[in-house]
This record gives structure tokens, sequence and C-alpha cells, in this order.
């Protein structure tokens, strides 16, 4: 493969990333925890659309090569995400007076829970979804790039639900109120706002960037009970990188850490012997370098890294 192969590769993979980025920058932000469970999220948005696309079918109308279903079925697998999201934060970690470090425990027990109940309904076979196989773009085949239309349509889909929630926290009362509650809670709480219905968005919000993420996942690669999981680290990275707390700080670092991943194999080119496998330790190997340099983070302002 060519440099600017992996470097398409590299922008789908980003798209997938930053969305999983995000979502777990903003729980982190306004529930005040590191959700481990949130890989575990995307995997529940992917297999969700992937039962809501058997039973809706297709339609007969294709979008950016994808049929008409699979994006009424992707809203399904967000809105399944969000409810489960709701539905363990109302029964598991609302219940729970423990802190952060508890909180952060009790998710890595929610996780094995969502991962078990997902093996349980669908066995740990690896699975695709039924969107059929496209051959790669012609008119970009002349400037060595090789991307399916199923490509595109992860990364458009990836740039309209950036866009929207960018629109929605500097746009919108909703918006203004999650910045307040991510600067300073107490505050926000005196001044009016209801910060128990703000958290609630929160955990909708990210749960659904979380499942939008995992249906891309599974259209990129495959579907398996652990996808999300093998991503999570990659994803924290990506945070850690940009800025814990900070949302814009998560697209960017996603982007990177995204990048940096699908482009590891180029290092073989230039005599260097790290394949794809090793993807993974050189992304987290440039984000210690980044840190050394700028502990917060690219956008972080403060150690804690509040404010989103």
């Amino acid at each position: 493969m060519s440099l600017i192969e992996y470097a398409a590769n590299g922008v789908v993979y980003s798209s997938i990333i930053v969305l999983g980025s995000i979502g777990l920058s903003l729980i982190y932000s306004i529930a005040g925890f590191a959700n481990f469970a949130h890989g575990d999220t995307m995997t529940v948005g992917a297999y969700a659309t992937l039962v809501a696309f058997g039973a809706i079918g297709g339609f007969g109308v294709s979008v950016l090569g994808l049929p008409m279903g699979f994006f009424i079925a992707l809203l399904v697998g967000l809105t399944v995400a969000a409810a489960v999201a709701i539905v363990t934060e109302k029964l598991v970690y609302e219940p729970l007076d423990i802190g952060s470090i508890g909180l952060l425990i009790t998710s890595i027990g929610v996780a094995f829970v969502y991962r078990a109940l997902i093996q349980m309904g669908f066995g740990a076979d690896s699975i695709r979804y039924d969107v059929g196989h496209v051959q790669p773009i012609e008119a970009l085949m002349p400037y060595g790039i090789r991307m399916t239309s199923h490509d595109v349509a992860i990364v458009v889909s990836g740039a309209i639900l950036v866009t929207g929630l960018h629109v929605l926290l500097q746009h919108t009362d909703l918006g203004r109120k999650m910045r307040a509650m991510a600067d300073n809670p107490d505050l926000a709480r005196a001044s009016g706002i209801r910060t128990y219905r703000v958290k609630l968005w929160a955990w909708i919000i990210g749960a659904g960037l979380a499942g939008a993420g995992g249906v891309f996942l599974g259209l990129f690669n495959q579907l398996m009970p652990r996808m999300g999981f093998n991503v999570l680290l990659v994803i924290f990275a990506a945070v850690i990188l940009g800025g814990i707390g900070s949302v814009y700080g998560a697209m960017l670092g996603g982007f990177l850490i995204g990048m940096v991943v699908q482009l590891t194999p180029i290092l073989s080119d230039v005599g260097i012997p790290i394949g794809i496998e090793y993807a993974n330790a050189v992304a987290f190997l440039i984000m210690v370098a980044v840190l050394l340099v700028r502990p917060t983070g690219i956008a972080g302002e403060t150690i804690q890294g509040e404010g989103i």
C-alpha cells in the first residue's frame, strides 16, 4: 500500500475514534469519572443496529453506497446505546455513594456484563452487516486512493455528528448548561441549572456517539463482542492526548491517534520492522512523548481537565 492509501484508511479510522473519544470525554466532564464501559457501549450500538437492520431491510434505496434502511437502523442503534447507558446510570451508578475511583471500578464490571450479554445473544464469532461488498471508487483510483463508498459514508456521517455536537455545545441553551456544569458543577447548581437533567443528557449524547462509533467500526471491520473493548485503550489514549475533559481536544486527539495507528505500517517501508500489530503501542509512545512536553494534553487547561 502507498502512503496515500494508508492516509485514506487513517481518515476513515480516525472518524470512528473521534466519535468514541468525544463521547468518553463528554461523560467524563459531566459525570465526573472515566467510564470503562464506554467501549462496550459502542458494541451495544453496533449489535442493536445489526438487529434493527435485519428487521427493517434496505428499502431498495441507496445513500453513499449504503441502503437507506441501514441509516434508519443506525438511529435505532444510537437510541438503544443511549437507553442502555441511562438505565445503567439509574440502576447502577446513581445509587452508589462512592467517589470517581469507585465508579471507574464499577464501570469495568458493567463492561463485562455488557460483553457477556452480547456474547450470549450473538455468540463469539465475528459477523458483518449485510450491506453488500463494494469496489473502490474509480474516480479516486488514479490518485492512489482505494476508498469505497462505505468509507466515504463513515467519514461524512462522522463529520455530520461532530458538527451537530459543535452546534449544540456552542449555540444552544443545553450546550451552555453543559459547559457551565463541566467548568464548575457547584456554581452551575447554585445558578439554578438542573444539573441532574444535564447529566442525563450527557449520558444520552455520549452513549449515542459511542453507539455510532461502534456501528461504523463494525462497518469498517466486522462485528464481534470484543470490538469495543479492543479500541477502548486507543480511545483513552486519544482523550488523554487531547486533554482530559476537553471535547474539542478529544476530537483532535482522536484524529491524531487514528492516523498514527493506520500509518504505523509505513515504518516497515523505511527499514523499521514494525507492523500494524504494533500500531497501538506506537500511538501510546507518541501520547507519552506529547504529555512529557504538555502534561495537560494538547487542549487541556488544567490537570483535572475541567471544561468542555
